[in-house]
């Protein structure tokens, strides 16, 4: 009851008889309350009722008293709307068998008062006695908070289709299921007859088959148009060599270096003019004339371009939020950005550029685990790029090269070699001076040398971070080797599989006769992560939030196949009367998908009993995994739909006609709008985040039965969809998304359950 206004109060203060600073009986606006009662022992499947005068309840027969609703495993919550200029309410709890027709047990005391959205009296325990020996004692808690026409509206409605008892009521966030007994009436496998193949319907082109993931890093800008190397020794040419570990580059100076003016901030905050955006619905300080300049910080619908200022204690702000801009701030909302807001004002702790810079032998996944970063940086908002040396070597220099062109000991092999990793460097610096911010640099840099000359040309222009892959398990070393003949570029033109896994094993050794292991600069070691047993990382001189958040994410990811099947739940009321948010049941159609889905599930996992089902905490999506049996499913509140505020429970036609700025808002930059009290696109994206790390952690496949905003955030985030692409995804209703996790990368696979 009152779904669309409770979410919009979860964070707000608990208070018996705290004072509100506005007075509740001025003029516009409703009363939205919140009855909150808590105990940590439960007691059977008792559930807390309400029950009492007009317009709380409208009765004081205690068989048509109100349940509260189960937010968690001890608290119990009710919501409603009343005028703010009401008279005294008095109610009483009341304790009700969820089972049985046992009756009733009526709290102990006088009626609770409740007087302009106050509770009346000392604040005091909510006492039930079961028996003369038995009494059971709930803290009761009140919220209330002025609500618009807006949010009367979208609560009113929820109150009206939610009025009868929730099914999913007292489901605990963690519960294992035993298969459920079901007849044919049920749609049960057998008489479904389910084969899984007859369910398969077209991926999208974009990801259809394998894809080397080296193919998908940066292209060499110097590539000419018929597919090799232009002319290096042109007009603004580029020139290396490498004794001693130097090099000398001779090219114009076409590329300004970016300069960032960090502000003084005893003058930043002084701007007492506050501008409010209605899009936004936050406040920050704008710049009203030239000579009084502020910073503004976007929350959600977009970062303003930092721009040099005239003075040299002060930014000037961009306000065209345009996703394209070069040296603007990273997309990601909320902690991502307060985290590169805080270190250009106070004096960043890493500089403004970084650079990942791979280390390691062949055959230790670094050219997968450099696509596997550069996804989750591009999904999380850093501009990110992915620069394989492999890549440049391979175009400039073929693919047919043997191992002695490897061999440390052949000049021109080496030098072949230097030049190309010099070409990548400059690129990727190049690429971060017109407004990139993460670039992985893939190579084995195996040398001292090497690295001295890559850190030498970095100097001044990005901070480098080495990423050092260690491997000491020879059958994961030799498997990587076969997968590398069979999908590397390099042996696609070797008939004989054996010979190439020989010549590549010669390459492989003369890397290791030369190989020194990172013991400078700031750097990251991971050490058998891959192996499935532990492993362990080491790290040296890292901080800064992004390099933090980079730790944290290869700490928990490894190379384990298994699928991870991602669903939207089964058609709800809401679906069917075009009803956006709320938290209604399941239509029949919805039902009847449930079912199927715990067919294809059991059929599709029966070998795989450590895996778990995943649901948000909206009934639609744990009604429809209700019927799955014998796997752990767990509630991820990260996993609800994205908030739609004040819009909650409406049609976008009703958005259209009673909000149209809001309605014009969403179409013009669906990624960045946030709905009024409610959430954008990369605030989905930043609570997604934990879902992703576990994702990646899990060892065990996982079935995901989430909603259509949080499905095409998790589904870009697997696919490396650009995230102005999100909001456009194709996510239908009775389909599931395979998709598959492991060294080869990740493939998917759709199947359609339901016409």
């Amino acid at each position: 009851m009152g779904t669309g206004g409770s979410k919009s109060t979860e964070d707000g203060s608990h208070g018996g008889e705290e004072e509100r600073e506005e007075s509740l009986d001025q003029a516009g606006g409703q009363l939205y309350l919140s009855l909150k009662m808590e105990n940590y022992k439960r007691k059977g499947d008792i559930i807390p009722h309400v029950f009492g005068s007009v317009p709380l309840v409208g009765s004081w027969d205690s068989s048509k008293a109100l349940p509260m609703e189960r937010e968690s495993a001890s608290m119990w919550e009710l919501s409603f709307v009343v005028p703010p200029n009401h008279e005294t309410l008095d109610f009483k709890f009341l304790l009700k068998p969820k089972y049985n027709n046992a009756p009733c047990i009526v709290e102990e005391g006088p009626n609770r008062l409740l007087t302009g959205g106050t509770l009346q009296g000392d604040s005091r325990l909510s006492i039930f006695r079961l028996n003369a020996d038995e009494v059971l004692e709930y803290r009761v808690f009140i919220h209330a908070d002025r609500v618009s026409p807006f949010d009367l509206a979208a609560s009113w409605r929820a109150y009206q289709e939610n009025l009868r008892p929730s099914a999913v009521r007292g489901i605990p966030d963690v519960t294992i299921n035993s298969l459920p007994e079901m007849g044919a009436e049920d749609c049960s496998s057998t008489s479904l007859e389910l084969d899984l193949e007859h369910y398969v319907v077209p991926a999208p082109s974009t990801n259809s088959g394998f894809v080397y993931a080296a193919n998908n890093a940066e292209t060499p800008r110097s590539l000419g148009h018929a597919g090799v190397f232009a002319n290096m020794n042109g007009p603004g040419s580029v020139s290396y060599s490498f004794k001693d570990a130097g090099y000398s580059v001779d090219r114009p100076a076409t590329i300004k270096e970016m300069e960032i003016i960090v502000p003084d901030s005893s003058q930043v905050y002084s701007s007492p003019g506050m501008g409010e955006s209605k899009s936004v619905g936050t406040s920050s300080p704008l710049q009203k004339q030239d000579s009084h300049r502020g910073l503004l910080v976007d929350r959600g619908v977009g970062s303003p371009r930092l721009v040099k200022s005239a003075s040299a204690s002060t930014f000037t702000v961009d306000l065209r939020l345009d996703t394209e801009t070069k040296n603007s701030m990273p997309a990601a909302a909320g902690a991502v950005a307060a985290a590169a807001v805080a270190d250009q004002m106070l004096g960043p702790k890493e500089d403004q550029h970084l650079a990942i810079v791979l280390v390691g032998l062949p055959a230790r996944g670094k050219t997968f685990t450099a696509a596997k970063l550069t996804r989750y940086l591009r999904w999380l908002g850093h501009d990110t790029k992915h620069f394989n040396v492999g890549k440049y070597r391979r175009l400039k220099h073929g693919t047919n090269q043997s191992a002695d062109f490897f061999r440390a000991d052949n000049p021109e092999g080496m030098e072949a070699r230097n030049e190309v990793a010099a070409l990548a460097m400059e690129d990727m610096i190049s690429w971060m001076q017109e407004g990139g911010q993460v670039g992985i640099f893939d190579a084995t840099n195996s040398t001292r040398k090497r690295r001295n000359m890559l850190m030498k040309m970095a100097e001044g222009k990005c901070k480098i971070i080495f990423l050092e892959t260690l491997c000491n398990d020879e059958r994961i070393i030799e498997r990587n080797i076969r997968l590398k003949i069979q999908q590397s570029p390099d042996y696609a033109e070797q008939p004989d599989f054996e010979a190439g896994c020989r010549d590549f094993k010669n390459r492989l050794d003369n890397y290791e006769k030369v190989y020194e292991p990172v013991e400078e600069g700031s750097y990251i070691k991971m050490i058998d992560m891959v192996s499935g047993n532990g492993g362990q990382i080491q790290v040296n001189n890292i901080s800064g939030y992004l390099p933090g958040r980079i730790v944290f994410f290869l700490v928990n990811t490894h190379l384990t196949p298994r699928p991870i099947l991602l669903t939207r739940h089964g058609e709800s009321k809401d679906n069917v009367r075009g009803r956006i948010g709320g938290d209604t049941e399941l239509s029949d159609r919805g039902e009847i998908y449930s079912k199927k889905l715990a067919n294809f599930v059991e059929k599709r996992l029966k070998s795989e009993r450590a895996a778990s089902i995943w649901t948000s905490t909206l009934q639609r999506t744990i009604l429809t995994a209700t019927p799955i049996g014998g796997f752990p499913k767990i509630q991820w509140r990260a996993l609800d739909e994205i908030y739609v505020g004040v819009c909650d429970g409406m049609t976008y036609e009703e958005i259209k006609k009673n909000m149209p700025e809001e309605y014009e808002g969403r179409n013009k930059d669906k990624l960045r709008y946030r709905y009024p009290r409610g959430e954008s696109y990369l605030d989905v994206i930043q609570r997604l985040e934990p879902v992703i790390i576990e994702l990646e952690r899990q060892r065990a496949p996982v079935v995901v039965i989430s909603h259509q905003a949080v499905l095409r955030a998790l589904y870009a985030y697997f696919a490396d969809r650009p995230l102005k692409e999100i909001p456009h995804i194709e996510v239908p209703l009775h389909t599931i998304i395979e998709i598959q996790m492991g060294v080869t990368g990740v493939q998917e696979k759709r199947y359609k359950l339901m016409d």
